[in-house]
C-alpha cells in the first residue's frame, strides 16, 4: 500500500473481507466494491471497519491479510465492526525455513548525507549531550528534586516559568478582587530552550527517578542496575552524578561493576555521592552541586561534527493509537525504518504485546533460526506470564483505542508491527541488552508507553520515532522523541506536542514512500539540534523501570 486513492473508504489488503471507513459513513450509504455494491447497515465513524460480505458465527476476519479476530454473532454484509460481534483471534506462528529476500529502497539521495553528532570516546555518536543524574535507590529523589530544582531555575533548563508567571498573575488578580472563574493570563509562551541556557552545548540535565533499588527482590535490583547502567552509557550522555544513601540493594559498587561488563571502554565521568558517608544532607547536596557544575564547564566544550547517517540508532513506538496508526503514521514510519537499515543504521522495534498476530511475518524475517527462535520464546514467556494472572495480549487495546476503530489486540498489534517496515531482522534483544547489529532488532518491552521507550532508549537508541492516533504527552530523559499524527485533526488539536503530521496519506496527498523520507529528513534535523521535538522543549522526561511482571 503506497498511497490511497479513493478517500471515503479502504481496503487495506487484498485477502481483507472488510474495509475501513477513511471519513463519516451513513447507514444506509451505498458502497460500490470490485463491481459489487455494498449497503452500510450501521453508522460507521472514519477510522472503523464494515464488512464486505456476511459473517457466520465462528467466520475468521482478516486485516491486513491475516487474521484479527472471529465473529461472535450473525453479521450481515455492510455491517460494522464492533467488540459486540468480533473477539480477538491470530494464527498460530512456529519457526519455518523462508528464504525471505527483501527489496530496499532507492537511498541514492542520501548516501554521503551526515548529521551533526556528539562523538564519544568508545566510537558511539550521540545526537545530544546530557549530564545525567541517577539514584541507586528510591530514597535519593527528594534530593534529586532539590538538586533539579536549583540547576534547573539557574542554568536555563527549566519550563515551568510562564506557569509560574500564570499562577503570579492569577494571585493578583484573586488579591485585587477580580473573578478567577473564567481567567486568563497575559500572552504565555515558550522561552527560547537555547537563549537561556548557561552552557549553550549542554542539552539538558535530566533526572531517572524510580522507585527502585531496594525492596523487592534482588532479582528486581539487578534488572534495575542493568538499566540505569544502560542509560549512563548511552551515547547522549556525557556525564554522571550517581546518588546513593548507603544500605540498599542496589550498591554502588555493584552499579560501578554492571557498568564496567557493559562497557570495557567507558571513560565518562561519573560522580559518586553517599549519604550515609556524608557528613549531612545539606552537604551531599551542595557538594553534588559543584562537582556536577564543573563537570558541566567540562562537557560544554563538546561539540557536534559530522557523521555518517548510519551512525543512528531509532526506536519506533507507537501509542495513544488508533484505526489509522496501521494506515498513515505506522507505513511511513516503516519506510524510515527501511531507509535507514538500507543506510546501515540501527532501528528497534519493541512492544511485544503489540506483535500479537504479526508473529509469522516477523519469524520469517528473521536472519537465522536462533534469532527466530529467541523471538518465539519471548513471546511465548511473555504471553504465559500474562494468563497466569488471568490476562492476555487479547486484554491490551485500551477504551481509546476502541472506540478509535481498534477493536482486536491483532487489529492494534498488526498494524503497529508496520513500523518495522520490512528489512530482514537481525537481532532480538531482551530487555536493557544493546542493540550492536546494523539493521532492524526487535527489543522486548511492555506495550506501555513509557516502559517502552525506556527500554527502547536502554537499548541504544538516540531518537525515538513514536506514532499516534488520539495524542500523548510521553518522551524520554535522554533520547529525544518525536512525535507523529495519523491525522491531522490530531496535529490541528494537539499541535503542542506534535512535530510532524501524515494525514496527508489519508487525504491521498502524499505516499507513504514521501511521508516516510520526510520523516527521515526531520530525523537529520533532530540529531544535528537543527530543530527540537516538541517532547524536548517540554522537558517530557517520562522515565518508568520494568520490573518484569505483566505489563501491557
Amino acid at each position: 500500500m503506497s498511497e490511497i486513492t479513493n478517500k471515503k473508504f479502504l481496503q487495506i489488503h487484498a485477502d481483507d473481507n472488510v474495509l475501513v471507513a477513511l471519513q463519516d459513513l451513513k447507514q444506509g450509504e451505498v458502497i460500490v466494491w470490485n463491481n459489487d455494491v455494498i449497503t452500510l447497515r450501521d453508522d460507521v465513524n472514519a477510522k472503523h471497519k464494515f464488512f464486505i460480505n456476511e459473517m457466520q458465527v465462528g467466520d475468521e476476519v482478516l486485516m491486513y491479510g491475516v487474521l484479527v479476530g472471529k465473529a461472535t454473532a450473525y453479521i450481515p454484509k455492510g455491517g460494522r465492526m464492533t467488540t459486540e460481534n468480533i473477539n480477538h483471534a491470530s494464527q498460530d506462528y512456529a519457526y519455518r525455513e523462508v528464504d525471505y529476500k527483501w527489496q530496499a529502497p532507492d537511498v541514492s539521495a542520501f548516501e554521503g548525507r551526515t548529521f551533526n553528532g556528539y562523538h564519544r570516546a568508545d566510537g558511539k555518536v550521540g545526537t545530544a549531550n546530557y549530564w545525567l543524574f541517577i539514584p541507586t535507590v528510591f530514597c535519593e529523589n527528594r534530593n534529586m528534586d532539590v538538586i533539579k530544582e536549583a540547576l534547573h531555575n539557574n542554568l536555563g533548563y527549566t519550563v515551568t516559568d510562564k506557569y509560574k508567571q500564570f499562577t503570579r498573575q492569577l494571585l493578583q488578580a484573586y488579591q485585587d478582587g477580580e473573578a478567577i472563574e473564567s481567567f486568563h493570563a497575559d500572552q504565555l509562551g515558550l522561552a527560547n530552550p537555547v537563549a537561556n541556557r548557561v552552557f549553550k552545548n549542554v542539552d539538558g540535565i535530566k533526572f531517572l527517578n524510580h522507585q527502585g533499588g531496594c525492596g523487592g527482590t534482588r532479582q528486581d535490583s539487578q534488572v534495575l542496575s542493568n538499566l540505569l547502567v544502560s542509560y549512563a552509557d548511552h551515547p547522549n550522555v556525557a556525564g554522571i552524578t550517581l546518588l546513593s544513601l548507603g544500605c540498599q540493594h542496589l550498591q554502588t559498587g555493584d552499579f560501578l561493576n554492571d557498568l564496567r561488563k557493559r562497557n570495557p571502554n567507558f571513560k565518562k565521568k561519573v560522580l559518586v555521592f553517599e549519604q550515609q558517608l556524608s557528613q549531612s544532607e545539606e552537604q551531599l547536596i551542595e557538594d553534588a552541586i559543584v562537582q556536577t557544575f564543573i563537570g558541566l564547564t567540562e562537557i560544554n566544550k563538546l561539540e557536534r561534527k559530522p557523521a555518517p547517517l548510519r551512525e543512528l540508532c531509532v526506536g519506533v513506538k507507537c501509542g495513544g493509537s488508533d484505526g489509522f496508526s496501521g494506515i498513515s503514521a505506522n507505513p511511513a514510519v516503516g519506510y524510515t525504518s527501511d531507509l535507514l537499515v538500507a543506510l546501515g543504521a540501527k532501528v528497534l522495534l519493541a512492544e511485544f504485546p503489540e506483535l500479537c498476530g504479526a508473529e509469522q511475518n516477523i519469524i520469517d524475517r528473521c536472519e537465522n533460526q536462533p534469532i527466530a527462535e529467541k523471538f518465539i520464546r519471548l513471546m511465548r514467556d511473555y504471553d504465559a506470564q500474562a494468563h497466569l494472572v488471568g490476562s492476555g495480549f487479547h486484554m491490551n487495546p485500551s477504551p481509546g483505542n476502541i472506540k478509535d476503530g481498534l477493536i482486536t489486540d491483532a487489529i492494534k498489534s498488526t498494524g503497529a508491527a508496520k513500523k518495522a517496515g520490512t528489512s530482514p531482522v537481525v537481532d532480538v534483544l531482551d530487555y536493557t541488552e544493546p542493540a550492536t547489529k546494523p539493521g532492524l532488532s526487535l527489543v522486548c518491552t511492555p506495550g506501555n508507553d513509557v516502559e517502552a521507550t525506556t527500554g527502547k532508549a536502554a537499548s541504544g537508541a538516540t531518537l525515538i520515532l513514536f506514532t499516534t492516533g488520539l495524542g500523548t504527552p510521553t518522551g524520554n530523559p535522554i533520547c529525544p522523541v518525536i512525535k507523529i499524527s495519523t491525522n491531522t485533526a490530531l496535529a490541528a488539536r494537539m499541535g503542542d506536542i506534535i512535530d510532524i503530521d501524515t494525514g496527508a496519506v489519508i487525504r491521498g496527498e502524499k505516499t507513504i514512500e514521501e511521508m516516510g523520507t520526510e520523516i527521515l529528513e526531520y530525523c537529520i534535523k533532530a540529531a544535528s539540534g537543527e530543530v527540537i521535538p516538541k517532547a524536548v522543549l517540554l522537558n517530557q522526561d517520562d522515565f518508568i523501570p520494568w520490573k518484569r511482571g505483566v505489563s501491557l
